[in-house]
């Protein structure tokens, strides 16, 4: 286990209401197997670890943020915390390595924030995170398109009538225009889930779509929907209905489905992100 050196920094990874916060000062095992405690100041309690300022001060962070292979289990590890504690109650997340300098910069945050950590927690108060990813499939959506747009199934229908040389000519046709209607279907897919499962949820939040190279695009799909919903214990399971009822549709047949949960609530609160 690792231990704080002299001039430690003190690691938040969130802040919590201080009636759900444990009354014991060990929680969890943080970064490093560093315990994790409660800090309490009026009704807010952040959760945090004293590290070693030499791995987890300021330059120390410029220097080892980028290393991918540093970065991941204390990525782990932080998402470990924040998950312990949406399990037992509201959470703000805030973002990895927010550090400060003692316990009074950490008192002084959550004073100072008090206002907009409250309304935070008050959001998310009632739900879990989850999240979706939907991709378009286009090598298995281009020979269905004529199901979902009348469009293309007219101009099928007319190639199916023609003569063979008119047919050629439509069929070329048919090929161009199955290419540029992927992605009308593929909004229109979109539009319907978020019809479908919006309901069921007390808040949602889409991202963008991040940028993927060509050949993990041509391998998973080009994603259409990034998006994260809260939802409330009572309506989990209406809402995975809904869902699963959408992957029954379209799964297999042009769209691929990929949704996990439940999280923290990352999407859905605006926690501070500067420590001192």
């Amino acid at each position: 286990m690792a231990s704080a050196a002299a001039d430690p920094v003190w690691y938040v990874y969130g802040v919590v209401a201080d009636g759900g916060a444990p009354r014991s000062s060990a929680v969890v095992a943080g970064l490093d197997d560093v315990t994790v405690s409660v800090e309490r100041e009026g009704e807010l309690a952040a959760l945090v670890s004293v590290l070693d300022s030499d791995r987890y001060g300021p330059n120390a962070l410029e220097s080892n943020s980028a290393d991918v292979e540093w970065l991941g289990p204390r990525a782990v590890a932080h998402d470990r915390v924040l998950t312990w504690a949406s399990e037992h109650g509201a959470v703000v997340p805030l973002p990895m390595f927010s550090v400060f300098s003692g316990s009074a910069a950490v008192h002084a945050m959550l004073r100072e924030r008090r206002a907009q950590l409250v309304s935070a927690l008050e959001r998310v108060r009632d739900g879990r995170e989850y999240a979706l990813r939907v991709f378009r499939v286009d090598a298995e959506l281009a020979p269905e398109i004529g199901s979902l747009s009348p469009r293309i199934r007219a101009i099928e229908e007319e190639a199916a009538r023609a003569a063979p040389g008119q047919r050629y000519l439509l069929e070329r046709k048919l090929e161009r225009e199955r290419k540029a209607e992927v992605n009308v279907v593929g909004q229109r897919i979109v539009a319907e889930i978020m019809d479908r499962v919006a309901p069921h949820t007390l808040d949602v939040a889409r991202s963008q779509i991040p940028r993927v190279s060509a050949s993990d695009e041509a391998t998973a799909g080009t994603m259409v929907l990034n998006a994260a919903f809260l939802v409330a214990p009572a309506a989990l399971v209406a809402f995975q209905r809904a869902l699963t009822e959408l992957v029954e549709t379209h799964g297999g047949h042009g769209f691929r489905f990929d949704f996990t949960g439940p999280w923290p609530p990352y999407h859905f609160v605006a926690g501070p992100t500067d420590g001192g």
